[in-house]
């Protein structure tokens, strides 16, 4: 039986609860480990549920995006519709609609299943493996196949993906990605490895002692698992706005009905229909879809530099972040270590002293960061002499040494290969240390080493300087964020002058704004920090997210990177969190993006596509909404006049594809990397007052005319003029956001205009749809039977309602300024908008005035 050794190195130990009945039997299983075990007990294990399985998340399912683009509310309404006018006017154009329906749809579910496949495949390439022995043979396997018992094979760089005991070899394990702390921890026979840590240097088997969610790693992780609402505030906004219709198209649509045809007399058939196309005309249809297609593609975008998106929407967040709290190792730093220079003592020479480092670290097997930034630091000289004795480096001892031609040579920690440190030796590795180096000694003696213990005589050689290495796109990348006025705070379980030296050579500012997190004792404390801190050091799992906790409060959007599964709590936390695919699988499990190739610079590509997204969603759904506040004007309106309303469905169908559908598609997939500022639905909505006041405004123009002035005009070509001025608003208000215009606007907009005067002036009667003895003008329902002083009102009109939309955009846009703080208001009520800090609207409002 495997006796177990007390090992007062672990961090916590982790027991499988045993009822009193059990515990008189229950005994640990021990696994040959040499053998390992055999095919049919890795069965056993599999059949009993003893197997890890698959903890990472997974992608949607293609059941889940199919149900999600197809089953959505207004697909219901429409099809409800559908089904009403099927019984009373069942003209062919009139389901015109639905084809932007099935378009819509389609789209939403390519996109998305494109989207799974690219994230499938990345996710993937990144899927790590396990060494485990069986049947006597190495296998390398996923990690979820891992059983209970099973022998893992532990060796440097390889992650520990199960909790286990080790049963042959010693091994140095970092467990920087649970604790926070860098520091090597000696394991050998009998000590427990715990899951997340990984293998800094030797060689080692391990036994199999918990898998699944027993594993420490996957308890610390558990408090992650719960289900967070999306930050988007995109998505939130489009929400409100389904939410809304959903509660006024059912009243508007019943009042307009019974008002129409039992108080004003009109016929039952005409009056269904004109109900059915106000609306058709308030519902925004497309919008979710667009929105849903436009972060996917952002996805697909990011995925050719080699980012993972896990969430749809976290593009768009990232782009509005103003926090980004940076953990050091693996984010602004490499993970490895690299020398800086060494500094000769007394009369030695520098080209002599890496000769014997060359010497030195040919002869050691040492697999550290250390070792191998002093192998690289000599790597183009040749070794000489032949190794008498060699004595690894250990944690415990803080050096190495080997003895060549006669000759020991001591490498290590200056207070572990000195006893008695001189006082200039202690001011010169203090002074170091606070510029961020470590400081390493070389000294030597003739004399040998005894039962692995320093040699007598010791005399030092020099001072080896050696830094955590920067990573080449770091400083970069810091400034990128700082002229987008983010505010950077490094956030780390190191020592805090250590995190000041390594944030000084990446050139972040304010670095000397520090403080040490093991100084404060009470959360209060730490909400005050939050602030008022650039660097914070020595940061506990618990206390990382009572920082994202307190500035989220204070009415920030934060975003951070992490690579251990010490950030996992903080990372799901976060607006947005990014993970190191070189990091722990709880950190990339719980975070919205994975930067597959580690490499920070990628993050500024992330917010360009996430302003892509936002100003071209912007452009493209106050197209959507002003055609909804226009449609919701008009059913007023002649809810309160004795008109019939002059929309079909089929009118509103050629209005939408060339004022809404193809332009919107074209504008939402621009280039467009203008910084994001205000707030998504204030900022649409009133873009979109202004056209829709000018619609109402036309519409009214139109009736005073039939009323008054031109009272011979037939119902067709009342409907088509109010058609031709609506239509004519909503290319104009499509050139305003088009501004500035580039070549792609430019046709857009032309061709938009074109498309309208082929569908309605050009004889298409000869043009038969396939199937249908039915042309296009018959289809959207078209005349061009109008006299001579019919067009010239109508011209007159579009004149009228140019002047009233140049004067009402610069009248809505002095109000927008004045009132558009308010409007954030009320949507924070409706908690479409975060809630934010007492101070925080007060800098919103100044930003946005300037």
């Amino acid at each position: 039986m495997l006796k177990k050794k007390k090992d007062t190195e672990d961090v916590t130990t982790i027991e499988q609860p045993v009822s009193p009945e059990q515990a008189e039997t229950v005994e640990p299983h021990v696994t040959d480990s040499q053998t390992g075990l055999t095919k049919g007990e890795v069965d056993e294990r599999v059949a009993a549920g003893k197997i890890n399985g698959e903890q990472t998340i997974r992608t949607k399912s293609v059941w889940q995006i199919l149900r999600e683009n197809i089953f959505t509310f207004f697909n219901f309404i429409f099809v409800a519709l559908a089904i009403i006018l099927a019984f009373f006017n069942p003209k062919i154009g009139n389901f015109g609609f639905l084809l932007l329906i099935v378009f819509n749809t389609a789209a939403g579910i390519f996109q998305g299943l494109r989207s799974k496949r690219i994230m499938d495949k990345l996710a993937l390439l990144s899927a790590p493996k396990a060494l485990v022995i069986r049947d006597g043979e190495e296998i390398e396997i996923p990690l979820e196949q891992i059983v209970l018992d099973d022998i893992t094979v532990l060796s440097a760089g390889k992650q520990i993906c199960a909790d286990g005991i080790i049963v042959e070899g010693s091994i140095e394990v970092n467990e920087s990605l649970i604790t926070g702390e860098s520091d090597a921890i000696q394991k050998g026979v009998g000590n427990k490895v715990l899951s997340g840590s990984f293998v800094v240097s030797g060689k080692a088997k391990c036994q199999v002692e918990h898998i699944g969610q027993d594993n420490f790693v996957m308890k610390i992780s558990s408090g992650a698992k719960y289900v967070k609402k999306p930050t988007s505030e995109i998505w939130r906004s489009l929400m409100f706005v389904v939410k809304v219709m959903s509660i006024i198209i059912v009243p508007i649509g019943v009042a307009t009905l019974l008002v129409k045809w039992l108080g004003q007399g009109n016929d039952l058939n005409n009056t269904v229909v004109t109900t059915i196309g106000s609306i058709i005309g308030m519902i925004p249809n497309g919008l979710v879809a667009l929105a849903t297609t436009v972060f996917c593609v952002s996805i697909i975008r990011l995925s050719k530099h080699k980012t993972v998106a896990q969430d749809l929407y976290c593009v768009e967040t990232l782009a509005r972040v103003d926090v980004l709290c940076l953990d050091k190792t693996g984010t602004i730093t490499e993970g490895t270590m690299e020398v800086n220079g060494i500094e000769p003592i007394g009369d030695n020479d520098a080209d002599c002293i890496k000769q014997e480092l060359k010497n030195i670290f040919t002869a050691l097997e040492d697999d550290n960061a250390t070792a191998n930034a002093l192998r690289t630091y000599v790597q183009d000289l040749t070794a000489e002499g032949e190794a008498e004795a060699k004595i690894p480096f250990s944690s415990q001892r803080k050096w190495s040494g080997v003895r060549i031609n006669g000759k020991s040579y001591v490498i290590g920690a200056p207070e572990f290969v000195f006893a008695k440190q001189t006082n200039e030796m202690k001011q010169k590795v203090a002074d170091m240390a606070k510029q961020g180096y470590r400081v390493m000694v070389l000294a030597s003696s003739a004399k040998p080493f005894g039962n692995n213990a320093l040699p007598k005589s010791l005399e030092a050689e020099a001072y080896i300087y050696i830094t955590d290495k920067i990573r080449p796109e770091a400083p970069d990348t810091l400034k990128f964020f700082r002229e987008q006025g983010v505010t950077v705070k490094i956030i780390s379980g190191d020592n805090p002058e250590t995190v000041h030296a390594v944030a000084l050579r990446a050139g972040l500012k304010d670095c000397d704004n520090i403080i040490d997190m093991s100084t404060l004792h009470s959360e209060q404390e730490v909400y005050e920090a939050a602030e008022k801190y650039t660097i914070f050091g020595r940061v506990l799992p618990d206390q990382k997210l009572m920082l994202v906790k307190a500035l989220k409060l204070a009415g920030h959007t934060v975003a951070m990177t992490g690579d251990g599964v010490n950030d996992v709590l903080a990372l799901k936390e976060a607006d947005c969190s990014v993970a190191m695919a070189s990091g722990s699988d709880a950190a990339k499990n719980v975070s919205s993006l994975v930067l597959l190739d580690s490499n920070f610079a990628s993050m500024p590509k992330v917010v360009a596509e996430g302003r892509r997204s936002i100003n071209n969603l912007e452009r493209s759904a106050s197209l959507y909404l002003m055609k909804t506040m226009y449609s919701i004007l008009l059913a007023i309106l002649f809810l309160c006049i004795p008109t019939e309303f002059p929309f079909e469905p089929r009118h509103l169908t050629i209005i939408g594809m060339v004022t809404i559908g193809i332009p919107s598609v074209v504008l939402a997939l621009e280039p467009s990397n203008e910084r994001v500022t205000g707030h998504f639905l204030p900022k649409v909505l009133s873009s979109a007052l202004a056209g829709s006041i000018t619609v109402l405004i036309g519409i009214v123009a139109v009736i005073i005319t039939k009323t008054w002035i031109l009272t011979d005009l037939t119902k067709e070509q009342f409907q088509n003029a109010c058609l031709i001025v609506t239509t004519f608003v909503g290319l104009i208000y499509l050139l305003k956001v088009s501004l500035p215009l580039t070549i792609i606007h430019a046709l857009n907009f032309v061709g938009m205009i074109g498309l309208f005067l082929g569908c309605y002036f050009t004889n298409l009667s000869h043009f038969k749809l396939p199937g249908l003895n039915l042309s296009l003008q018959d289809f959207f329902g078209l005349t061009s039977d109008f006299s001579t002083n019919s067009l010239k009102t109508i011209a007159l009109i579009c004149y009228i309602v140019l002047i009233l939309f140049i004067a009402t955009v610069f009248v809505t846009r002095n109000v927008n300024r004045k009132d558009e703080s308010n409007m954030t208001k009320i949507l924070r009520k409706f908690r479409v908008l975060s809630p934010v800090g007492k101070d925080q609207p007060k800098k919103e409002t100044e930003a946005e005035q300037k």
